[in-house]
């Protein structure tokens, strides 16, 4: 799919990724990437290779938190608590689309509306390929664990 048919919200991501001089491409499927085991039905892949994008909140500080996991692992949440300083809650859908200009499901790892505290899961570094939300619940690009450090400028973490 070229650049010029992408929605508008996956189209950000690509432009977020050529800022960075990259040359991946973002791609729309016909089958939803909204979970990690959608997104591994559709693409062919291993679950674990899928970057789970979720976004947590200071209980305090109302400061977003985005952690990148291995769509097969669970984040542990006081392990997030630890790191922050503060208690963290799952916020709504509106406050994950004020903090990150896009909805639950399509979140990347990039191209937000603000700078995020970022935590990448550990897992993910042992893949020579994995695939991240782009956008919309139905886009996604391929990269490796050293373009999303870069990308994100993330802390890599055991989540677990």
């Amino acid at each position: 799919m070229s650049e010029a048919t992408l929605s508008p919200n996956a189209q950000k991501v690509q432009d977020a990724l050529s800022q960075f001089g990259l040359e991946l491409q973002v791609v729309e499927l016909a089958a939803s990437t909204r979970t990690s085991q959608d997104a591994a039905a559709a693409i062919g892949c291993d679950v674990g290779q899928i970057v789970k994008s979720l976004v947590f909140r200071g209980r305090e500080s109302h400061i977003p938190i985005l952690v990148v996991a291995s769509g097969s692992n669970r984040v542990n949440e006081k392990t997030i608590k630890a790191l922050v300083g503060e208690a963290i809650e799952k916020p709504d859908a509106d406050y994950v689309r004020q903090r990150t200009g896009f909805v639950i499901g399509g979140v990347p790892p990039l191209g937000h509306t603000e700078k995020i505290r970022t935590f990448i899961d550990e897992d993910l570094l042992q893949y020579d390929e994995i695939w991240a939300a782009a956008g919309t619940p139905n886009a996604v690009f391929r990269l490796n664990p050293a373009i999303l450090q870069t990308i994100t400028d993330g802390t890599v973490i055991s989540v677990q």
